[in-house]
């Protein structure tokens, strides 16, 4: 009898928590869609959001990655899809596991956003999957992390807040590649998923 009222009780718990989990990233989503409007440089408007559309809340993709800080690396120039370049910096690699498979991918940290106060932490996670031009776009998701969320050598990522560059939406935005290193050999569903809108013109 303790043993039944012990498992329905872990049952409740995790049923809790998964809907705990999915009303965060619920949340994150609402707030990531009113940015857009905030947002001058926006290539959405309010008639725009409702083609943006995100794989269900999944917290198997939320890992805890170890981290390996980077020393000594010389800053780079990272390609985008005008054809130009943004200043970079290799700063750490993330070691985790993905649905079961060993995965590492190297974190970024922006030259001229470095120099902005609200942005000298700010830590950028561009890469590649198998779901890229399927049901997520072509170019890759980046995903924002902070050197301040680094707790020893360890520091949470969650694809589920994956989002889409600005080029997914229109041309004429200076959107970085993401580098061959990070290309994840696996779909990786979830986060942002393909825009079904039209794509505009700048």
């Amino acid at each position: 009898m303790i043993r039944y009222f012990f498992i329905l009780f872990m049952m409740i718990q995790l049923n809790s928590f998964g809907q705990s989990y999915k009303t965060q990233i619920e949340k994150h989503r609402e707030h990531y869609k009113e940015d857009f409007l905030k947002d001058f440089r926006s290539p959405l408007k309010q008639d725009d959001l409702k083609n943006l559309h995100f794989f269900e809340a999944d917290s198997n993709y939320r890992v805890n990655a170890k981290v390996e800080l980077l020393k000594n690396e010389i800053p780079f120039q990272m390609p985008t899809y005008t054809g130009t370049s943004r200043e970079y910096i290799r700063y750490a690699i993330l070691s985790f596991k993905l649905n079961g498979v060993d995965q590492k991918l190297t974190v970024y940290k922006s030259i001229s956003l470095s120099k902005v106060e609200e942005y000298k932490n700010h830590l950028f996670l561009p890469f590649t999957d198998e779901s890229n031009s399927e049901e997520t776009y072509g170019g890759g998701r980046y995903i924002d992390l902070s050197s301040q969320d680094i707790s020893g050598d360890v520091i949470e990522v969650d694809f589920n807040k994956a989002y889409n560059p600005y080029c997914a939406y229109s041309d004429g935005y200076q959107c970085p590649k993401p580098p061959v290193e990070n290309d994840i050999k696996l779909k990786v569903k979830a986060g942002e998923m393909i825009y079904t809108g039209d794509k505009k013109h700048k």
